[in-house]
């Protein structure tokens, strides 16, 4: 008893365990080693990002504006680049509020481009033509490859006319209508794709789900799929960083109602969010979807359900931990895309893309091992539980019970495990978290899995460019805690009493990481967002409105099985 009560006050004092690097401790999460030099490399990145922007080269034949009427009569506009012949060709539809005439320019020597592209850092080049809209599959690249492509504006937004509805089932009933216009045009061989990043690949779910005859395969890269738990109010707190700048930039857009708004007025998972979620299991049509690593805070969990959840019998995912637009239009991606779209749009007999590429990392910029596999998680994955104990994560439940203590607004607590031989850490993770407040009735959990090698903290791509990412998060409001085995409706909340102790379960995104014999990876826990807000050294603009007073204790001990469940596979594949 007197050797826990020794560790419990080292660690509340912030006092480092000279037995045992990896002890329970007070620790201040978003204060991590690399800050300044990041910075540096930030606001380099903010004056001049490597993004190129070229004029097109193939040429095509462009129809601006070309009206097409939705089943409720409102007129909605088109651009569509298309190969010269005569002969009829496969399409690919992208439909997004953006705008599809604000598109890059190239003035003399200079590139001009979207703001986007400054206030988030590109960890590689981009490279897009002048007929690029935000996030959309490039003309001039996809005419090249003998594909129609067009742009549309959604109703509210550019030069199509009406009220926007967002993330409604309005958007896909006008999606349904301007694939079977597209598919019925004298240049369409009636084959019908999606593509496209983001919004642009939640329309896609959305439009997918009510079965249009005339789709043909779409191709979701790294977009959500439950604008609750995903976005605006993951683990039932809200988001208010990333929506807030979002909406700034959608002022243009008509709109019946503004989300921000909505998100506030609707705190619980009630039928207004039931009612913009799409039905996975009606999608049938075939999927390549991307499930990025690397954005957690905004695609990767909806992504990944997404593959999960469908009905389709052809389902493949692209696996990355890179940046977002520099992946969507590297060759690599582009050639598994068109690889894809050939194969269901124009030659059946051609060869798919692998049914899961993974891409597995041992830091932000290596890359250990990229291989084909059939499932997703890999199943020869080891679920393996690490118990909270004071001497820091166990593979065995801790014997003595024990406890750790910090302030919501200024202190976390963190728990090590060093690798005992070389790894991969490939799926999804959860934390369980046995949790007592006080001074509070409510809490809002924020836990985070790191990699630690020669001492050194290891950083990862993460959501909106963020380039000192953990391996993974998971957030959760105690309130909105389950209470049994299901996931949270988030329909009911259930305050804490005073002195009650209850287990917490957060999920943690899925990631692909390698880890090597000796390395530690060190699971930290907070009650408020684990970065700056700092946007030179934090993830701007991702910011979460948590509960900030009161004091949270983490338990452990025989009663109290507070863990961390991983995904380990012990002996990985070689290397491709």
């Amino acid at each position: 008893m007197l050797t826990r009560s020794i560790v419990v006050i080292r660690s509340l004092l912030g006092r480092k365990d000279e037995t045992d690097a990896n002890a329970a401790r007070i620790d201040r999460p978003w204060r991590r080693p690399g800050a300044a030099h990041y910075a540096m490399t930030r606001l380099a990145g903010v004056l001049d990002p490597p993004v190129t922007v070229v004029q097109p080269m193939s040429p095509m034949i462009t129809d601006r504006d070309v009206a097409v009427v939705s089943r409720d009569g409102t007129t909605l506009r088109v651009n569509c680049y298309r190969p010269v012949s005569d002969d009829p060709v496969p399409v690919l539809l992208c439909a997004h509020p953006y705008g599809k005439d604000r598109l890059p320019r190239r003035i003399r020597r200079r590139s001009r481009f979207s703001f986007q592209y400054r206030i988030m850092r590109q960890p590689r080049p981009v490279s897009i033509s002048t007929l690029t809209s935000w996030e959309a599959p490039d003309p001039n690249w996809w005419v090249a490859q003998g594909y129609a492509v067009v742009n549309c504006d959604l109703r509210g937004a550019g030069t199509s006319d009406g009220v926007a509805e967002l993330l409604s089932r309005q958007e896909g009933e006008d999606i349904y209508d301007l694939i079977e216009w597209v598919a019925a045009q004298p240049w369409s061989s009636g084959k019908v794709g999606m593509l496209g990043v983001s919004y642009l690949a939640v329309t896609q779910w959305r439009a997918a789900s009510l079965r249009p005859p005339s789709l043909a395969a779409i191709c979701p890269w790294e977009g959500f799929t439950d604008p609750y738990r995903d976005l605006l109010r993951p683990g039932g707190i809200p988001e208010v960083g990333f929506v807030k700048v979002w909406a700034h930039g959608m002022r243009s857009v008509r709109q019946r109602y503004s989300i921000p708004e909505r998100q506030r007025e609707h705190p619980m998972r009630d039928n207004w969010w039931k009612s913009i979620t799409p039905d996975l299991a009606a999608i049938t049509v075939p999927a390549l979807v991307c499930g990025s690593f690397s954005d957690n805070n905004l695609h990767s969990r909806g992504s990944f359900r997404g593959y999960a959840e469908i009905a389709s019998a052809d389902r493949y995912l692209y696996t990355h931990r890179g940046g977002k637009w520099a992946t969507f239009y590297a060759e690599d991606a582009r050639g598994a895309q068109r690889r894809f779209f050939d194969h269901y749009l124009r030659n059946a007999d051609s060869t798919p893309p692998p049914r899961v590429r993974l891409e597995v990392r041992e830091s932000r910029d290596h890359i250990t091992a990229i291989r084909e596999v059939e499932a997703w998680p890999p199943p020869e994955a080891e679920w393996t539980e690490l118990h909270l104990a004071a001497a820091g994560l166990r593979l065995v439940p801790a014997t003595e019970p024990g406890q750790i203590r910090f302030p919501v607004r200024s202190r976390g607590a963190s728990w090590g495990w060093s690798l005992p031989e070389d790894v991969e850490l490939i799926g999804p993770m959860q934390a369980t978290l046995w949790i007592e407040a006080h001074g509070t009735d409510d809490l809002d959990i924020f836990v985070g899995v790191e990699k630690w090698a020669r001492g050194r903290y290891v950083p990862f791509e993460g959501s909106y460019g963020f380039g000192r990412d953990r391996i993974t998060t998971g957030w959760q409001r105690v309130s909105l805690r389950s209470i049994d085995e299901a996931p949270p409706t988030f329909d009911q909340p259930r305050p804490l009493q005073p002195g009650e102790c209850v287990p917490v379960t957060v999920e943690l995104g899925p990631s692909a990481t390698q880890m090597r014999r000796g390395d530690n990876l060190r699971l930290v826990v907070g009650c408020r967002w684990l970065w700056p807000r700092n946007p030179l050294t934090g993830q701007f603009p991702a910011a979460y409105a948590a509960l900030r007073r009161g004091r949270c204790t983490v338990h452990w001990g025989p009663d109290r099985s507070s863990r961390l469940i991983a995904p380990i596979l012990r002996t990985p594949p070689a290397s491709s």
